[in-house]
Formats: structure tokens, sequence, C-alpha cells
């Protein structure tokens, strides 16, 4: 908990990709908080277990509610999508920002091929990017070679979503001027 709270204070990209983690785990313990006790929390400091077992027990009731808990992800996590989203389109419209636009356009013929492959056409481009973000990490998490090109790819999406969650950090608190 405290570490999500942290990333998303700090980095909106990890912390998105740090809490579908977050659903992985509560999926794979059944979306049952006494397996998540003693699978995960019971490997924390007593102090924190109380703490953390409410967290993730509401997380567990979210993804039951929202029908998630075998695939998908919760609304507060695809809220993050929505918002980043709307800041994507707000800097790629303005004229302010062309280094911006350069990182996006560098991504997004790997962002095209991806959805081609994945089958997803109508899914929002940023899903995309963090899919293959998230797919990667899971790729480095098993020990399993990640292709030339797929690491190419993710470099330049990464350049792309690190500057994205910069600028809404930025927006976040006031600093950044949209309108030319």
């Amino acid at each position: 908990m405290k570490i999500a709270q942290s990333l998303k204070e700090k980095n909106i990209a990890e912390y998105l990709l740090y809490m579908w983690q977050v659903e992985d785990l509560i999926r794979a313990n059944g979306c049952d908080i006494d397996r998540l006790e003693a699978n995960v929390i019971d490997r924390f400091p007593e102090e924190e277990r109380g703490t953390l077992e409410e967290w993730y027990g509401n997380l567990c009731d979210m993804m039951r509610a929202e029908g998630v808990t075998e695939k998908g992800h919760l609304q507060i996590n695809r809220n993050v999508i929505l918002n980043l989203n709307e800041l994507h389109g707000s800097l790629l419209a303005s004229t302010k920002f062309p280094f911006y636009n350069a990182a996006y356009f560098k991504a997004l013929p790997f962002i095209v091929e991806l959805r081609q492959r994945n089958g997803h056409k109508d899914e929002p481009e940023l899903e995309t990017c963090f899919e293959a973000l998230y797919g990667v990490l899971l790729l480095r998490l098993q020990k399993k070679e990640i292709s030339a090109g797929t690491a190419k790819a993710i470099e330049a999406i990464s350049a792309f979503l690190s500057m994205l969650a910069n600028y809404y950090d930025k927006d976040k608190k006031g600093e950044l001027k949209l309108d030319d």
C-alpha cells in the first residue's frame, strides 16, 4: 500500500504497472484474503499487516464487484489510463511540446504493430503501451529472453510513457501550461 501511494505521487506509469501486478497477485491467490494473508501479508512487519489486510481486502471486494477476478482491470486503474489519454491528446494538440510529439511518433509504429498482433485494434494506444511494458516485465521476472526487436520497441514506448508521466506530474502540480 505504501509502495502504491508513493508511486502514484512520483510516477503514474510505474504506479499503474504496480497496480496491474497487484491485481495479478490477488488473482493468483483466488481473490481470497486468507490466502493473501498467508502468502503475501504475513511476509511484512507485524505493524503493517493490519493496514495491508484492509487494503488487499478492499481490492478483493472491488475486483469481485467489478467482475475482474479473472481478467481485466479495476476501474481505479482504468481511470488512470483515461486521465493519461486525455492529457496525451492535449499534449499532441499543442504546439508547445515538440519533443513529446517526437517521442510519440517514434513509438507509434511499434504501437500499431502491437495492436495488430494482439488483435486489440480498438483499444486505446496507451493501454497497448502499458500492456507491452507489463508483458516485458513478466518476461523478465520469468528470466526469459527478450528479442532485440522487442527491446527496441520497449525502449521507444518507455521513453514516450516516461515523458507522459512527467507531464502528468507537472499537470497535477499545476505547472503544465497546455495552451499557446
